[in-house]
């Protein structure tokens, strides 16, 4: 088991801030800040090009390392800037017929109902939702029901919502999925690197991260798995360059075989490089151990909120992670974080624009994120 000293003696950040906003953005690691510099120290001296050339090695590397962390195959992986930008581009290279139905929840991600939303209006895609239990989470039966009534091309579902500790059964869906024979997209912007993720377990066509959060990686980095069923059916980017593609002749493209092919040509090298060591380093900590000591630091966070005066935890679900969510009578949003943030807390608002229907039914116009990672204590000073 790792030792809470060695975690928090590789986090700088922690030694004057208590960074309880993980699921915005973790504090990095002193090895990924390390790969970061050196390989932007490298460019400066050789040129971005030969950089990248002399380093060509450990950047295939990136996708193996991301390709354990899923258990997968490196063939599948393609980098992002972010999982905004790996979920767009999946959604991108699905050919939309008007009509079309996209079955999602609702606690989707705000940006993925955007999207959604965008699609609706500007193709005639139609949007559905599976309704949530009474306790929380989406009621699977409903989502079945939907799938056989409305034959949906894409079932989309957020593992993790960024505004509440659910998790939802993704699991469950993919298998609902595959036995109906529909493409499955997975954001796992808020659950990689806080638990174990197996993209043949969830059966998923599609799954989306970011580095920034729980992988305690750059910012500006992600990535987008790929399924081989996406792969053999030819989907691609709806603008491929010459990364994703060879220009074969005058009026001929080849598509990249491998999830590359999601891929553009100008990426940030060292961010891809520290995104690798952020992997490495999150595979060597162990999924096991985060989710333990996520989930038994943000079940404290629970209970101490839920012990005081007029504040009301708002999280539902059988499942939940390593996200906590408040609400407070007694205090306004923006003197509840000046007063947090003079106490050198970090913590996050989540407003009702990032959960309107979640919100909605709560009650609330807002929510207190508090997120911690395994390198938080259990210290109340």
């Amino acid at each position: 088991m790792p030792s809470i000293e060695k975690l928090r003696a590789d986090t700088p950040g922690c030694e004057h801030r208590n960074h309880l906003n993980n699921a915005g953005a973790s504090l990095q690691p002193a090895p990924v800040l390390a790969e970061v510099q050196r390989h932007l120290q490298l460019e400066s001296q050789m040129g971005g090009y030969e950089a990248a050339d002399s380093m060509a090695e450990a950047i295939a590397g990136f996708y193996g390392s991301v390709a354990q962390l899923l258990h997968t195959q490196a063939r599948n992986i393609a980098f992002a800037a972010s999982a905004t930008d790996a979920y767009s581009k999946a959604l991108s290279s699905i050919p939309w017929c008007a009509g079309d139905v996209i079955l999602t929840t609702e606690n989707d991600y705000s940006s993925n109902q955007i999207a959604f939303l965008s699609l609706q209006k500007r193709l005639g895609v139609r949007l559905i939702r599976a309704r949530d239990l009474p306790t929380g989470g989406v009621d699977l039966d409903d989502f079945e029901r939907l799938i056989r009534q409305h034959h949906p091309v894409l079932a989309a579902v957020t593992h993790v919502p960024t505004n509440s500790g659910l998790v939802q059964p993704v699991e469950a869906i993919g298998k609902i999925c595959r036995e109906q024979g529909i493409w499955y997209l997975v954001d796992a912007c808020q659950s990689a690197g806080q638990m174990d993720l197996d993209v043949e377990r969830i059966g998923c066509d599609f799954l989306t991260a970011t580095m920034r959060k729980y992988l305690r990686g750059p910012r500006g980095a992600g990535f987008l798995f790929v399924s081989d069923r996406i792969l053999d059916a030819g989907l691609e980017l709806l603008l491929p360059d010459m990364r994703s593609a060879d220009w074969v002749s005058a009026n001929e493209y080849q598509t990249a075989r491998s999830a590359r092919r999601y891929e553009y040509w100008e990426m940030p090298i060292a961010l891809l490089l520290g995104s690798k060591t952020a992997v490495a380093y999150a595979l060597d900590v162990g999924l096991d151990f985060a989710e333990t000591r996520i989930n038994h630091l943000a079940g404290l966070a629970r209970q101490l909120l839920s012990e005081m005066p007029n504040v009301r935890v708002l999280d539902e679900g059988t499942h939940l992670c390593g996200i906590v969510t408040a609400h407070s009578t007694d205090w306004e949003s923006k003197p509840l974080m000046e007063k947090l943030q003079s106490a050198n807390i970090n913590c996050r608002i989540s407003p009702r624009v990032a959960a309107q229907i979640d919100f909605s039914r709560k009650g609330v116009e807002w929510a207190l994120r508090v997120s911690p990672h395994y390198y938080n204590t259990e210290r109340r000073d």
